[in-house]
């Protein structure tokens, strides 16, 4: 006869293994987030400053504002969310739901309207504080889905790696295509050429969205919180202290990200004095390296414990954020080749930090017996936000403050010195924090999640379909 242990390896055994295409499809959903998403950290900062016509100060405010805004409504998505039951499931039909009106508001915050200085900053704020709350309706269900598609802390691991890959090649797609695209559809209007390009992507994004919703399953069953209100949930869900090392976390590593990710493409022009085809490119390697860094994750993973592999990635993307300086951007070969190793350190850390969604509410439902699959997911996402209104706010504000001159020939020292600043000294401090506080605060390796899910096993707390 078969002992506890056996009885829990076989019955997790049956059902941790999902499909080639499942996992596809998981992917695709981060994916069609990306085709919208990356025009986003990438590109709109540029588009507000050198088309769309706004001074940085003015884009450093409306990032700021929309992003707090923003952000207070997460957790009241997540809460409600975990409400709400149906018989698709919690988290896939706001996926399919939010998907159209989600690409329409990305076109209308990429469309220059013919109005005065002060109109176009409002129509930016608005629009963009509308993509903003319609991103959460698609993101947030989508972040949750990868908590809840296993049961298996090691597959959702494997799943998280297909996301990140799918946002990467959607990435990369974006990074290579828009400028020639913009080129080619604005015919040297580049206000038309934005429009049409996020146009096309938006159509993609959609499809991609509804493939992944149809095609994933959600097999972690959730608790009735139907008769609870929302207010209880919230209390009940803060109790949970690795949650809240997990949203913290999360926003010191998406400092780095959103910050280098929109300095950028003024690196490129401005420092490394590098034509659209080279700064194309540029963008297109730290995207592809970034797959590389996602591509690998599972592999290191299964050979060492997930938190050690992300505070190692940490350490290492801080020496190198910091020797990063000192690279000589006249060798575009040698910068390159050290950048491409930066990016992909610096993404090895990604897949495994949303893993720790699943980890954090299985900790939820074994410490409190209380599970809280979307608030989880919410925590994360509001983090993200605040990082990335944050980040938007600190470019514009130093850009502003060092003196940066929009579409100019040759920046002065105290420019250049600022993009210096957003590049390399602002990442590397979002580092050592981010190892520090992981270091520090969280408890949940590899050992403990085995021992939590084979007690929740136990205990009957955690089922699947």
């Amino acid at each position: 006869m078969k002992n506890d242990e056996d009885v829990f390896v076989a019955k997790k055994s049956a059902h941790e293994r999902l499909s080639f295409f499942e996992k596809c499809g998981f992917g695709s959903g981060d994916a069609a987030c990306n085709m919208l998403f990356n025009p986003i950290t990438m590109f709109l900062s540029f588009f507000y400053t050198d088309i769309f016509g706004l001074a940085p100060g003015a884009v450093a405010t409306v990032f700021l504002i929309v992003r707090v805004i923003d952000a207070i409504f997460d957790p009241l998505y997540g809460t409600y969310m975990d409400k709400k039951i149906t018989r698709y499931g919690r988290f896939r039909p706001w996926i399919v739901g939010c998907s159209i009106p989600f690409a329409l508001s990305c076109i209308l915050m990429f469309y220059t309207p013919p109005f005065h200085y002060t109109a176009k900053v409002v129509y930016a704020f608005i629009t963009y504080l509308i993509f903003s709350l319609l991103y959460s309706g698609v993101n947030m269900p989508y972040c949750s889905l990868g908590g809840v598609i296993s049961t298996n802390s090691q597959e959702r691991v494997s799943c998280q790696q297909y996301r990140f890959v799918g946002a990467g090649l959607a990435s990369l797609f974006c990074t290579l295509t828009l400028l020639p695209l913009v080129a080619y559809f604005g015919n040297g209007n580049k206000q038309v050429g934005f429009f049409w390009v996020i146009l096309i992507f938006a159509v993609m994004s959609v499809i991609m969205f509804w493939y992944c919703a149809f095609i994933t399953k959600e097999r972690v069953i959730p608790q009735n919180h139907t008769n609870i209100k929302m207010s209880i949930m919230l209390r009940n869900a803060i109790k949970n202290d690795q949650w809240i090392v997990c949203m913290a976390a999360m926003f010191l590593d998406c400092i780095p990200s959103f910050v280098r990710g929109a300095t950028l493409i003024y690196f490129g022009k401005y420092v490394m004095h590098m034509p659209d085809s080279q700064n194309t490119f540029l963008l297109a390697l730290s995207v592809t390296a970034a797959i590389a860094g996602s591509f690998i994750v599972p592999y290191l993973t299964n050979r060492m414990d997930k938190v050690f592999v992300y505070k190692l990635t940490k350490a290492l993307a801080m020496l190198l954020t910091i020797g990063l300086y000192f690279v000589p951007v006249s060798n575009i070969i040698g910068f390159f080749i050290y950048f491409t190793i930066l990016s992909i350190i610096h993404q090895i850390g990604a897949p495994i930090l949303w893993t720790w969604i699943g980890d954090v509410d299985n900790y939820g439902a074994w410490k409190f017996g209380k599970r809280y699959s979307g608030i989880c997911a919410s925590g994360n996402l509001f983090m993200l936000k605040i990082a990335l209104g944050l980040s938007g706010a600190i470019v514009g504000g130093v850009l502003a403050v060092s003196g940066y001159q929009a579409d100019v020939t040759q920046q002065t020292h105290s420019a250049i010195q600022g993009i210096y600043a957003l590049m390399v000294w602002i990442p590397a401090v979002a580092y050592s924090m981010s190892l520090f506080t992981v270091q520090k605060f969280y408890k949940l390796d590899s050992l403990r999640i085995d021992h939590i899910e084979k007690e929740l096993f136990y205990n009957k707390n955690l089922e699947v379909s």
